[in-house]
């Protein structure tokens, strides 16, 4: 669990900031029930952030707190919420927790569930790629914490039965990646819908760009503000290298670095979900065991890829940026970054997925010649230069493999060019079968030719219905 991992050696040996003298989670007045939750897991040393946004919650002030993945942001917030419904009847839902991914929604509920062992305390997830009704009856019975998306959310919230007029908790979590989805107009019609009540607001995210400053501005108020001074960077847990490589010998040196067992489980990150998707299937093809996750995925497989890896069944979980953020996975060994991440920002969550809660782990990147640049603004950001290495004995001259993924320019070409050789051969048929009709023309037509309307209407009505006109929004199935 990202939350709190045991930690004996700081067990005790950190204040919680309550002046009461109690140290550990002992110290943040937390109730019995929960705190035997916390000590079924083996939980022993609370993380600066849940040290830091645990009172306050508690005393049902705002939270606005910027922390490092990987810091524990989610117990932070999910102590708090079930501590406030223990004593409250049940039958109304009280919470409601926001996350940028189905994933992540998954897994809070799943933190939420095992926090909440020895209580009466119950969570339902609302996310795409699923069955709606059973949210819809989470929802119509009044469940104590709904978790969910804001895209499966938005198409509850058009009907009476989620109008979650008992609401007193909103979370917002990883509120910077929504961001990055495109979900901010997304949250604002989310926050329009909900009850006017004052209400308590949980604000977490890992850096704090200006519109997610703007946003918790308006939303919060007087916010008790935890950490948001801290530069990003890797958690101080994490060993960086990078492994410059000519870009299509790329998998041959992932395959290498796996082979002579200098990666041991790792999740492999991709710029595109066609190169998860084919990098995947080489590395299988090769003996080695991976499984992959990305937007083309539906939720089974993405579920059971995610399990699967977890469990150790398989050794390589190769990913686009949807695990990227607040996807926990214990004791993991490396994050290998296939392709080097687009912004700094991206680098630090992609590599945060190992070193979690102040554990060890190694992040690698493969860095092509076309993408020092990149790795430039990185090491900037971090502040250091990143060690380099070179396999010995890896033939760096070798042949070139075929291409994952054709670029988007020479794509974009193909596609181009590919209408052009239609128009030109539309023109030349055309042009054909008006001077092989001669003048009978007419009696061609009525022979059974298509007709030049036909043509046209025939075009344009897959057109029309593509382009179209929005069939009325029905009940999510």
């Amino acid at each position: 669990m990202e939350a709190m991992k045991k930690n004996g050696s700081r067990d005790g040996a950190r204040s919680n900031g309550n002046g009461n003298g109690k140290t550990g989670f002992h110290g943040l007045g937390l109730n019995p029930k929960l705190m035997r939750a916390i000590e079924d897991l083996e939980f022993e040393s609370p993380t600066p952030v849940q040290i830091d946004a645990i009172p306050p919650a508690l005393e049902g002030k705002d939270v606005l707190a910027c922390a490092m993945t990987g810091s524990g942001k989610t117990a932070a917030f999910v102590l708090p919420i079930l501590q406030r419904l223990l004593d409250v009847p049940r039958g109304v839902t009280r919470v409601l927790v926001l996350t940028p991914t189905r994933e992540l929604a998954a897994q809070v509920a799943d933190h939420l569930a095992e926090l909440a062992d020895h209580t009466d305390v119950r969570v339902a997830t609302v996310f795409g790629g699923v069955g709606a009704a059973p949210q819809e009856k989470a929802f119509r019975k009044g469940v104590d914490v709904i978790v969910g998306t804001p895209g499966r959310l938005l198409d509850h919230f058009q009907y009476e039965y989620a109008r979650l007029p008992g609401l007193q908790v909103l979370v917002i979590d990883e509120a910077d990646r929504m961001l990055d989805m495109g979900f901010l107009p997304d949250i604002r019609r989310i926050l329009r819908h909900l009850p006017k009540a004052p209400r308590q607001t949980l604000f977490f995210s890992a850096t704090m760009p200006a519109e997610i400053v703007k946003l918790s501005r308006e939303i919060l108020r007087d916010p008790v503000r935890i950490s948001v001074e801290r530069k990003s960077a890797p958690a101080t847990g994490v060993m960086q290298a990078l492994y410059p490589v000519r870009s299509q010998l790329k998998v041959q040196l992932l395959t290498e670095l796996l082979e002579r067992g200098e990666i041991g489980n790792a999740i492999v990150f991709c710029r595109t979900k066609h190169r998860a998707d084919r990098l995947a299937k080489k590395l299988v093809s090769r003996g080695i065991s991976a499984g992959q996750i990305h937007g083309n995925r539906s939720q089974g497989q993405r579920t059971a890829a995610l399990a699967a890896f977890k469990n150790g069944d398989t050794r390589v979980l190769v990913a686009t940026d949807i695990v990227a953020r607040g996807i926990d996975v214990e004791a993991l060994d490396h994050v290998v970054n296939f392709d080097v991440p687009h912004t700094p920002d991206d680098y630090i969550h992609r590599v945060g997925r190992t070193a979690r809660a102040e554990l060890t782990g190694d992040a690698y990147t493969l860095v092509s010649p076309e993408e020092e640049s990149t790795v430039k603004a990185i090491e900037r950001t971090v502040g250091r230069a990143i060690e380099r290495r070179k396999i010995e004995g890896f033939d760096y001259n070798a042949p070139a493999e075929a291409r994952l993924e054709v670029p988007q320019q020479e794509r974009i070409a193909a596609i181009r060019a590919r209408k052009a050789d239609d128009r030109t051969r539309a023109k030349a048929n055309a042009a054909r079968r008006q001077n092989g009709g001669g003048g009978n023309v007419g009696a061609g037509k009525t022979a059974g030719r298509t007709t030049a309307t036909e043509v046209s209407e025939g075009a344009r009505r897959p057109r029309r219905a593509s382009q179209g006109h929005r069939a009325p929004r029905r009940r999510p199935q």
